[in-house]
């Protein structure tokens, strides 16, 4: 389980590898553009919150964790198609993301 650490204060965002790979290489290529976006998950954890969403803004701190030393294997199928859905609603929903992989 990866973790994706935003903003340097938040608690880190669970998240597996290979769905963690994915959301790295779409996330840098969004902010890279200069282009902010919504991120809505579920999160694995036992908090109040069932659902949440995070702005995704070049100006806030980004940390990618991974529990492997190795690259998980990257499809671009996946990649095109997250960027394509991005792109069409302005917010990447991960429960469609972790539900094709």
């Amino acid at each position: 389980m990866g973790r994706l650490r935003y903003d340097g204060i938040s608690d880190p965002i669970l998240i597996e590898d290979v769905t963690l790979a994915h959301l790295k290489i779409v996330i840098a290529t969004k902010l890279r553009r200069q282009e902010s976006f919504m991120m809505t998950w579920r999160p694995v954890s036992d908090g109040i919150d069932r659902r949440a969403t995070v702005w995704i803004h070049p100006a806030i701190p980004l940390q990618f964790g991974f529990d492997s030393a190795d690259p998980p294997p990257i499809d671009p199928h996946l990649i095109a198609e997250m960027m394509k859905a991005l792109n069409a609603t302005g917010e990447l929903v991960l429960d469609h993301l972790v539900d094709s992989l």
